[in-house]
């Protein structure tokens, strides 16, 4: 029986077995990879370097590029690598440190997530004092606990998975999870599974039922604005953080907030590609796309590079 002292890596598994399928699949995701960072990175800049974008809405905007971006990072080349080489392994502390920062970028997302609804209830139902409750040390502090909480809540789970004998060193996924190393273990995990369930429902739930409170008064106020143009301007401003809420929960949800995490691998293994590869690719696209603002500092920023090209030709 292998214990967590004699384990040095696992092999990852769920990989195709033909050679061209895994090209294809490679070229797939490296793409992807580069529009998820590249999006970000101009979402960053953006806001960073405009001062019309210097408002707290934009300043969460930018930490959830930047989780994006660490997210993505997280999971997709060490991917990439695998469907290159006959070895697919991966080291077991480099496992459990994939684990980690995979489940504690998460939870960072969920409840950041929660805190740009806050700040949308605070700039809609009490605009007045939106200036005064969403100051800048109030703004770092909200942004603060998202990174300290995430990094609380995934601590102790993770210091439990790293103690456990395993049986089998194969992973029977693409990147190395809760779920598969539980799968793998020598031991009964109902106990870790129900820990994991747990933990896994207060953050999401907790912070979907927030958002959901916070955009019900939202939603009850802008209805109240007499003007159809100043509600559809109210509810312009609340469109792309609701689109990736939506997103977001929807896959999160189905793949783990439920008691039993072992028994449905395989769509698990689909719902992590949309999770690690299509959410993070998706968000800047949303807020670029669906946001006035960040559209039109976007078009002269192009239309500054442009006039700087053609005048160098």
């Amino acid at each position: 029986m292998g214990n967590w002292s004699t384990v040095t890596e696992f092999t990852l598994t769920a990989f195709p077995a033909f050679l061209e399928l895994r090209i294809l699949l490679f070229v797939v995701l490296l793409l992807t990879y580069t529009l998820t960072a590249t999006g970000n990175i101009i979402i960053l800049s953006l806001i960073w370097t405009d001062n019309r974008l210097q408002t707290p809405m934009y300043f969460f905007l930018s930490n959830l590029s930047f989780l994006d971006i660490l997210f993505t990072t997280t999971i997709v080349p060490k991917l990439l690598a695998c469907l290159l080489e006959e070895k697919k392994t991966i080291p077991f502390a480099g496992c459990i440190i994939q684990v980690y920062f995979y489940f504690f970028l998460g939870t960072v997302e969920f409840i950041l997530l929660a805190v740009m609804s806050f700040d949308r209830y605070v700039a809609i139902c009490n605009p007045l004092r939106y200036t005064i409750i969403m100051n800048s040390r109030t703004c770092l502090l909200l942004v603060l606990g998202c990174w300290l909480g995430a990094f609380l809540s995934v601590l102790v789970p993770i210091i439990v998975v790293t103690r456990l004998p395993y049986c089998s060193k194969e992973i029977n996924h693409f990147f190395c999870g809760i779920a598969p190393l539980l799968q793998a273990a020598c031991v009964d995990t109902h106990l870790i599974e129900k820990m994991n369930f747990l933990l896994s429902a207060l953050v999401i739930l907790s912070s979907l039922a927030f958002t959901t409170g916070s955009y019900t008064y939202i939603i009850s106020t802008i209805l109240r604005i007499p003007s159809a143009q100043g509600r559809e301007k109210a509810f312009s401003t609340c469109a792309s953080h609701i689109t990736v809420v939506s997103i977001t929960y929807r896959s999160n949800i189905f793949v783990y907030v439920r008691p039993n995490q072992n028994y449905s691998l395989n769509f698990d293994k689909i719902a992590a590609i949309l999770i690690t590869v299509v959410t993070p690719l998706l968000n800047p696209f949303i807020y670029s796309l669906r946001n006035e603002k960040v559209k039109e500092v976007l078009r002269e920023a192009m239309d500054r590079i442009m006039s700087l090209i053609l005048r160098k030709t």
